[in-house]
């Protein structure tokens, strides 16, 4: 089944993308929750004419998304967390933690467009995130996990 996405849905698809996905699934999940609406010729039609459109828009956000790029690459995050025996963490450091770290520091970027490589951390050290600032433009940053002082 042929649908068109109307939002952003995690290991599927952006916004806007056609995408083919199991019957089942298009028609009792995506579609009736808002998430898609079938790839009918007339929808197609309609959706390259809004993509058009958006096109001269999109230039503008993304060389606001690069300037954001070029200000996260300069940033040093560093993370405290508490830590037991062995230097790991209780619990672990997340993409809410890198968030609040970075809306602390003037960036507004929300947790589901930030995807930290590997998953979750549970030791100290230093690691790698990816923060999706356009649907065409990502940024690699690093940051270190510390010990907290308290």
């Amino acid at each position: 089944m042929e649908i068109i996405l109307k939002e952003d849905v995690e290991n599927l698809g952006l916004k806007d993308e056609i995408v083919i996905v199991k019957n089942g699934y298009g028609r009792n999940f995506l579609i009736p929750r808002g998430y898609a609406i079938l790839a009918t010729s007339s929808a197609k039609k309609v959706l390259a004419e809004n993509l058009r459109q958006r096109e001269q828009k999109d230039k503008k956000l993304i060389a606001d998304a690069e300037k954001i790029s070029k200000k996260l690459s300069k940033i040093e995050i560093k993370i405290d967390a508490k830590v037991g025996e062995g230097d790991k963490l209780f619990g672990s450091v997340t993409n809410i933690d890198i968030e609040k770290y970075l809306n602390s520091n003037g960036f507004e970027i929300d947790k589901k467009y930030i995807k930290i490589i590997g998953g979750s951390v549970k030791s100290l050290g230093k690691y790698k995130a990816i923060v999706r600032l356009h649907r065409e433009l990502s940024s690699e940053i690093e940051f270190e996990v510390l010990k907290s002082k308290a």
